[in-house]
């Protein structure tokens, strides 16, 4: 059985995606999954390259978190990093949006070095709400400002999107757990970016907020932002992304379409991950 069938199922009356039959395509402008032919295609479509990392490492004292990584990410589409745990995704994607600088090696955007310009296209969201003592509402308008843009009409809908419209004067502390991530996507949002960086945005939600957050990403993906998110669930990132980066011992080990990664994954760190396995290797011991 494909990973794909096998992460895909229905048990239980809980919800998994199916294989896409022929004929069934994700709602994503350009892109087909439905058949090998179909991620053929979409391989070649994420050919036009807008980031790439070049020989980056980097440590901290003694410890190396990053060895020699070399990745080319397309313009476009959703890109999921996956690995176990320590491998090194989250450094990976603070140093992709410039929060933390390399020990050696190159972060380039459309051929140009990572610089504020960059920086100021993107946006993060991490797994941990962070977000300022004032209303809900109030932290959208806060953005806007730093964006030199004083604009009700558009914080409203933005609130609306996530689903906190009705809860635009609260203080945003009082908020749950999953609509302070939410208030956090929106603000992200608001920035208007180019690029959007997730670090295991939905890792402790509900369901529902969880929905929500996917439903968004995948329409700020037709939009036209750029994705790039870390997950640890195989079940998402089968759901949401059209290229896979699987990372472990701090490097690169697996790069490949979606289907590709989960009908075939090449690499013995990823066969293990995906079937739950320990996985030992020279540097890394990880149980998932």
């Amino acid at each position: 059985m494909h990973y794909w069938q096998r992460l895909t199922s229905v048990q239980n009356g809980k919800l998994m995606l199916r294989p896409f039959s022929k004929g069934q395509q994700r709602s994503f402008p350009g892109f087909v999954h439905d058949d090998q032919m179909g991620s053929e295609r979409l391989c070649h479509q994420l050919r036009r390259t807008q980031l790439s990392i070049n020989s980056v490492s980097f440590n901290t004292g003694t410890t190396e978190l990053l060895r020699n990584v070399n990745l080319s990410l397309s313009a476009s589409g959703i890109t999921a990093i996956m690995g176990f745990n320590g491998a090194g995704k989250s450094v990976l994607l603070k140093i992709m949006h410039g929060i933390l600088q390399p020990t050696s090696g190159q972060v380039l955007w459309d051929q140009h070095p990572s610089d504020q310009e960059h920086r100021l296209s993107q946006a993060m969201v991490f797994q941990k709400p962070v977000l300022l003592r004032r209303s809900t509402q109030a932290n959208i308008d806060f953005v806007l400002k730093q964006r030199n843009t004083k604009n009700p009409k558009l914080r409203n809908e933005l609130l609306s999107r996530v689903g906190l419209l009705a809860k635009a004067r609260q203080p945003a502390r009082l908020l749950s757990g999953g609509e302070q991530q939410r208030l956090t996507l929106a603000r992200a949002l608001a920035c208007s970016p180019s690029v959007l960086f997730l670090d295991e945005a939905t890792a402790s939600l509900d369901p529902a907020s969880t929905a929500i957050i996917e439903r968004i990403v995948s329409e700020q993906a037709n939009l036209g932002t750029k994705i790039i998110m870390v997950t640890h669930d195989a079940a998402q990132a089968a759901r949401l992304a059209q290229q896979i980066v699987f990372m472990d011992s701090g490097t690169v080990v697996e790069q490949s379409c979606s289907n590709s990664f989960f009908n075939g994954p090449q690499s013995a760190a990823a066969r293990a991950y995906l079937e739950g396995r320990i996985y030992k290797s020279d540097t890394h011991e990880q149980e998932q």
